[in-house]
């Protein structure tokens, strides 16, 4: 009797208000904020794109505007020579600069991967260019190919070339010359990415295999790899779509040219909306282009199996 006394004296433990945020949801709650803004800041752009893409709309010209159904669709896919030559020198574009870029950051992260003086420095070194923005590295290579002041200058003090000589003046060399560019800005995020997939892979795995004998090319073929093959497939779909939509390096190296040899799909769109004010036309261009890397994204991604190997 006393023991069940003393146990209806014990207080009731307190009940959970109905209608409070519990612990589940409420970090949620917290970014639900943040994450309205974003959704406005994101989905407004591209709703007025789709809705732009529909219609004639220029604001230099007002009486044409209007309702235009799929015509600018239309004229993009049937009687604009201008886009199908952006859209493969784009394609041009991407294929050169990611591959390249995709193997001498490899290289670069596995030398910087390896134990070495001064091996603070040197990261430090390969990083930078990233760190600079995409005008200032087109201010930098203008500098530097320049026909007065530039590289070819101290070439033909060399014997090598002529006076005057411009390489992103000339067809033949612009398009050589806009890579090196855009390599020295792009080789340090693969090298970021791909190091620090590096630094994670069991040192046990190389040892056991130099133990079986195996020599420093199977290594890598059989261990590395494997281990980046996430880190790789996410790293150049990443750089695939920015180097698609690069137009600050192309813009302020080259403008396009010469002759339209540097011209890509968002370059034409920018020029199409900023310059000759054609809206409408601009929207649906970017609507295809959106709908190109979507495509391709999801396409490259399930031919990859990204996330579908153990490592």
């Amino acid at each position: 009797m006393a023991q069940a006394a003393v146990v209806a004296k014990q207080p009731a433990p307190p009940r959970r208000r109905r209608g409070s945020a519990t612990p589940r949801r409420l970090p949620y709650l917290l970014i639900a904020p943040a994450g309205l803004l974003m959704l406005g800041f994101i989905a407004y752009p591209v709703i007025s794109v789709f809705y732009y893409s529909l219609q004639n709309y220029n604001p230099t010209k007002p009486w044409r505007n209007g309702f235009a159904g799929f015509d600018n669709f239309t004229h993009a896919f049937t009687s604009d020579p201008q886009f199908w030559g952006t859209l493969t020198f784009s394609a041009k574009w991407v294929f050169v600069e990611v591959g390249l870029q995709l193997l001498f950051g490899l290289a670069l992260a596995l030398i910087v991967n390896q134990t070495f003086v001064g091996r603070a420095v040197g990261r430090a070194l390969v990083f930078s260019p990233w760190a600079v923005s995409g005008v200032l590295t087109s201010a930098i290579w203008v500098l530097l190919y320049n026909s007065q002041t530039g590289i070819t200058r101290y070439l033909a003090d060399a014997g090598i070339g002529q006076y005057g000589t411009s390489w992103l003046s000339d067809t033949s060399t612009v398009f050589p010359a806009a890579v090196v560019a855009d390599l020295w800005r792009g080789v340090p995020f693969f090298a970021i990415l791909i190091l620090a997939d590096l630094q994670s892979v069991s040192k046990d795995l190389y040892e056991a295999a130099e133990v079986d004998g195996a020599s420093r090319f199977k290594q890598f073929l059989h261990i590395t790899l494997p281990h980046l093959k996430d880190a790789i497939i996410l790293s150049t779909l990443l750089r695939a779509v920015w180097e698609f939509n690069n137009v600050d390096l192309l813009y302020t190296l080259t403008g396009g040219g010469p002759a339209g040899e540097t011209t890509t799909l968002p370059l034409y769109i920018a020029n199409t909306s900023v310059d000759a004010h054609n809206f409408g036309y601009a929207s649906a261009l970017t609507t295809v282009a959106f709908v190109i890397l979507l495509f391709c994204s999801v396409v490259y991604l399930r031919l990859s199996k990204f996330g579908g190997g153990d490592k």
